[in-house]
Formats: structure tokens, C-alpha cells, sequence
């Protein structure tokens, strides 16, 4: 008969070790229990049943909610698109800007939130690959937000044949946003029930965890917009932007960037000096689409915001805390000005957090590449001394307004050109909008600025 032993040298009989063994077992057992069952563990609530609610909602076209077919115009981000309708007395130009009822996704524009750009991407892709797409309105009405946009839900059908699916109740169950007024519309009980299970299932913004697309720490990814229109907010702030280089001339880039709500460019003017590694200059040339890495803040020399001290690790070109190419060869976008009135003295309102902001349209339009068409050069001025001596600044009307064209030094076989050419003629000119202080004066003008002689047409 096998035995237990104690160091006294008594045996335990085999019954009785079985029992202990049994005991020592079952207080592991409750042990174990007590420590998954504690803080952190598993919720017996995340072992429910998964529904999809969005497949058992389905869309009454019967309702008295107003409904229009449609297709995609611009993405925006995760809870706004912009749409092509058919034109009517109710959508005269055929658009509809979009947002999204019973949702908030994370930011994808202006600031970068965490979770943004993935939230941003799953609407992008749902609607891209949809077969056919349907707008509704929560009332018998078009209803609009304080921003001009109409409040909708948006119904899409994944093939011709398939049912129509929410996908405002979609990104809500997949855990791309939280809730927005979302128990106070039409599906408001659907809404908040999906928002339920996917806090429950730890989707996304309800992880807890990092988002593996958020540059943690590394600088604050934002538009060149939001720059443009919070500058004061920013100042002394390392932030990354990107965007096309439309310029580089003598340590100074253009960078422009495309914003989809406002169909509009926005540009900045980036300040790289000439210390930059040799590797960085080889990328940081017109028509590349880079990220630019470095210090916004006011220069008092140009009397203007700038982004400099650029950052840039020559052995870590992926790392999104260094400035880098994204891109090659792009196009570098070109604005016509058309009426030269309205540039130089007409506004544009835009919403800048909650509040409506009026801006010069010639302060939103700063540097960003231009078109001027059919000037008449009334006066001509050329720089005397120092550096910029042989540089020109044209003063040129179009139906009796008046702006300045400024050129570096401009050669042509070898030859400095001189104002004189200019003097008279009607002219087309291509450049990037730019400011100035003029002498005596603390108030920057704008001035279109001119970087090869190729860029002046003389008719």
C-alpha cells in the first residue's frame, strides 16, 4: 500500500490523502476564481449574445421622413460626407452636406483625436464599396445644425439586391463613436441598445486601449486649416501637418492642403533654414506631398506665423515624430482668382469651434498657388540694395482694383530682367499669394509673389 510520509516518520493512510489532495485542489480552485473575478476581469456581460441591430432595422419608405437617393461627393470624416442628389427646389445645387444623426466620431480634421482616422476610414470605405445609398431625415422635414448641415441618416445597400442597412446605427455597434443625442430621433431606442453592446464588447473607443494609428506623443497632428484659423491657439506648439509643396526658395517652403468641407486650399508657409540634413532637402521640393514636423510660431522678421525647426531623424524615415515624404510627384494645385474684387476686399464665413469667424478672402487664400488672368501693369519698382536688389514689385490694375505682384531677381540668359519689360503690357501671372509690410507701416498687405520669368505671360 502506497504511503504518505512526515518528516516524524508516521504514515498517513491513502483515503486520507486523497482528501487532503481534494481540499488543497478545491481551495486552488476558489483562489483562482477569486482573482479572475476581481477588477479587470472578464464582465459576464461581454458573454452576450451579439445582435445586429442594424440588420433589424429596416427602412420604411412609407414614413412620413423625407427620403433621396444619392452618391458620394467628398469624404469628410466619420460622421460627415457631402453627397450628390438630384437638383430640386430643396437642393437647387444638387449637394448635400451631411451630418450624421445619434453619432460623434472622434476627430479626423482639424485636431487629430485618437480613433479618428479609423472611424473616418470605415465610413469611407462602407459608402465607397455600396451599391446604392439613401438619405433620411428623422422628421417629415430637412432639418439642418447650426453649421448648415442637414441632419440625416444615412442608409446604404452593400450589393443591388441586399437591404437597406443604417450605417449611422452601424458605426454606433461597430464602436466607431459615441452618442450624439442619440436617444432622441427616430431610432433612438435602436441606437442606444447598439451603443450598449458595443461599450460592453470594448469595441474601438470603448477599448480603453491605444489607437495603433495616433502618433502618441510625437507632435499634435493638425490640418493646415485649423492652423490658419486658431494661430494664437498654437503658438510655441510642435505640430505635424501635411500637404503638397507648391514652393522652395532660399530656406522657405509653401505647403498647401486641401480641406473637403470648405472645397477650398489652405497653405502655410514652413521655414526650414539651411541646416536641414542633405537627405531631408533631397524630398522638401515643389510638387512633393511631405509631412512637416516642427515649432508653429510668429516671426517677427517676415511679420508673419510660420512652422519652423523643422525635426527630422534621417534613420528613422517612417517615425511620425520627423518631418518626411509621403509622396512624390504631385500636382501642385493652382486657384484662378477670377474677380479680383472679391479677393482682395470680400469675406468668407467659417465655423471655428462653436462660433461664426469672418476672414479675408485674401487671408484665407495665403500661401496658396494662384492664378491672375488679363492685369494691366500701371507701375513697376525695383529693389535698389542689399540682397533682394533687382527683385521687382509690379502694380497691377483689373477692373479698377489694384494689387501688387512681386518677383524674386529674375534672369533670362544670364541677363537680370528689368521692370521696363513689364511696363504697359497686360499680363497672366502664376504665384503663391503672400503678404508685406510696406515701409512707415505695421499692417501686412498681400501680394501675389512670383519665382521664374515662365510665370509671367505678356500678351
Amino acid at each position: 500500500m502506497m504511503m504518505f510520509t512526515h518528516s516524524t516518520g508516521r504514515g498517513i493512510p491513502a483515503r486520507a490523502g486523497v482528501k487532503l489532495m481534494a481540499l488543497l485542489l478545491a481551495m486552488l480552485m476558489t483562489l483562482a476564481c477569486v482573482v479572475s473575478c476581481g477588477p479587470g476581469s472578464e464582465d459576464p456581460a461581454d458573454q452576450r449574445e451579439h445582435i445586429d441591430y442594424v440588420a433589424d432595422t429596416k427602412l420604411d419608405m412609407t414614413s412620413e421622413s423625407r427620403k433621396i437617393e444619392a452618391t458620394v461627393k467628398s469624404y469628410i470624416d466619420g460622421d460627415t460626407t457631402h453627397f450628390y442628389v438630384k437638383e430640386s427646389e430643396e437642393f437647387p445645387e444638387g449637394v448635400v452636406k451631411a451630418r450624421y444623426l445619434a453619432i460623434d466620431t472622434p476627430e479626423s480634421t482639424g485636431k487629430l483625436e485618437e480613433w479618428g482616422k479609423t472611424a473616418a476610414a470605415f465610413t469611407k470605405t462602407t459608402l465607397k464599396n455600396a451599391a446604392a445609398i439613401m438619405l433620411e431625415s428623422d422628421t417629415d422635414v430637412w432639418n439642418k445644425d447650426n453649421n448648415g448641415r442637414h441632419l440625416l441618416w444615412i442608409w446604404y445597400k452593400s450589393t443591388a439586391d441586399a437591404e437597406w442597412r443604417n450605417l449611422n446605427i452601424e458605426i454606433l455597434q461597430s464602436g466607431y463613436a459615441i452618442a450624439s443625442n442619440s436617444g432622441q430621433n427616430r431610432y433612438g431606442k435602436t441606437c442606444l441598445a447598439a451603443l450598449a453592446q458595443a461599450t460592453a464588447e470594448k469595441l474601438y473607443v470603448h477599448s480603453g486601449e491605444k489607437d495603433p494609428t495616433f502618433p502618441y506623443g510625437a507632435a499634435t497632428e493638425i490640418t493646415i486649416k485649423e492652423l490658419r484659423t486658431n494661430r494664437e491657439e498654437y503658438e510655441g506648439v510642435k505640430v505635424a501637418v501635411e500637404g503638397i509643396i507648391s514652393q522652395d526658395t532660399n530656406g522657405t517652403l509653401y505647403v498647401e492642403q486641401y480641406d473637403e468641407e470648405d472645397e477650398r486650399w489652405y497653405g502655410m508657409q514652413v521655414f526650414y533654414g539651411y541646416n536641414l540634413a542633405t537627405s531631408a532637402k533631397r524630398f522638401l521640393k515643389a510638387g512633393n506631398r511631405v509631412r512637416i514636423v516642427g515649432t508653429f510660431q510668429y516671426a517677427e522678421v517676415v511679420n508673419a506665423y510660420q512652422i519652423a525647426g523643422l525635426e527630422y531623424d534621417q534613420m528613422k524615415p517612417g517615425d511620425p515624430a520627423y518631418t518626411s515624404l509621403i509622396e512624390s510627384e504631385q500636382t501642385i494645385p493652382y486657384t484662378e482668382i477670377v474677380s479680383l474684387s472679391d479677393f482682395m476686399t470680400g469675406k468668407t464665413e467659417l465655423t471655428v469651434g462653436e462660433e461664426k469667424v469672418s476672414f479675408d478672402n485674401n487671408e484665407l487664400a495665403l500661401y496658396t498657388s494662384v492664378t491672375l488672368k488679363g492685369l494691366t501693369v500701371v507701375d513697376t519698382w525695383t529693389t535698389q540694395t542689399g540682397d533682394n536688389a533687382g527683385a521687382i514689385s509690379l502694380t497691377c490694375e483689373k477692373d479698377g482694383v489694384r494689387i501688387t505682384i512681386r518677383t524674386i531677381k529674375l534672369y533670362e540668359n544670364g541677363e537680370l530682367v528689368k521692370a521696363e519689360r513689364f511696363m504697359g503690357k497686360t499680363i497672366d501671372v502664376v504665384g503663391v499669394v503672400d503678404s508685406f509690410t510696406p515701409e512707415g507701416s505695421t499692417d501686412a498687405q498681400k501680394q501675389i509673389k512670383v519665382f521664374t520669368l515662365a510665370a509671367i505671360t505678356i500678351h
